[in-house]
């Protein structure tokens, strides 16, 4: 039987070769091919973005989807732009990563006991994607779960934390959404063991405003690391 390593890069392979949005698909390759100034000796993926990290993870990371000239750029989650550089800020004094920084694929990055993915996979025109789109990607996020089977489940945003919750109120496992209300700091005990947390997503417009500070990522990631050792 193969191992969870095997399972996601099969899985991560099918996301590269996704077209199933066309809006998606043009904005993402419009994007790659125009580039932003400041990017224009790149050569930009301007493909879906696959899920990166431990493949035993014990801890899955749900966020938005990729930026434009971020992850659409590098092809790796959360690269190479200011969400990442704060959140994997965060996850390195947390102990879940091996450095602070993620500039492209070939930096050394390495997550311990910790996977991200996106609730959608392209990205999307405004950073914002249509419901229709996020239920295209879901059997992606599905998947992905039911290869890594984490204890704990961290929402990047309210639109990852309603994502993670409709996949359980589909499978059944929960009645309703509106019994678990998104903040940042929230926790909820889920009836399949999982313990979900959710912080605001750490976008460039909510960590420049102090809406979103290292103080509030780490005090939440703290409760992570010792739910986990529990």
């Amino acid at each position: 039987m193969p191992d969870q390593a095997a399972l996601l890069h099969t899985l991560n392979e099918q996301i590269v070769a996704c077209r199933r949005c066309p809006r998606l698909v043009e904005y993402r390759e419009r994007v790659a091919k125009e580039k932003r100034r400041a990017f224009r000796e790149h050569a930009y993926w301007g493909k879906p973005v696959p899920g990166f990290g431990d493949s035993k993870a014990k801890l899955f990371i749900l966020g938005l989807a990729p930026a434009a000239h971020g992850g659409n750029r590098t092809g790796r989650v959360f690269t190479g732009d200011r969400s990442g550089d704060f959140l994997f800020a965060a996850l390195y004094a947390a102990g879940f990563a091996n450095q602070p920084t993620s500039v492209n694929r070939e930096d050394g990055l390495r997550l311990k006991n910790a996977y991200i993915a996106a609730a959608a996979r392209c990205a999307p025109p405004d950073n914002k994607p249509l419901p229709s789109e996020l239920l295209n990607c879901r059997p992606y996020l599905l998947r992905e779960l039911e290869i890594l089977q984490p204890k704990a489940v961290l929402a990047l945003g309210k639109i990852a934390w309603d994502a993670y919750l409709t996949i359980l109120k589909e499978q059944g496992t929960i009645s309703s959404r509106a019994a678990f209300a998104f903040a940042h700091g929230a926790e909820a005990n889920l009836p399949n063991g999982v313990r979900l947390f959710g912080v605001y997503h750490p976008s460039q417009q909510n960590t420049q405003t102090g809406r979103v500070t290292p103080a509030m990522y780490a005090k939440v990631l703290r409760r992570i690391q010792k739910f986990l050792s529990s």
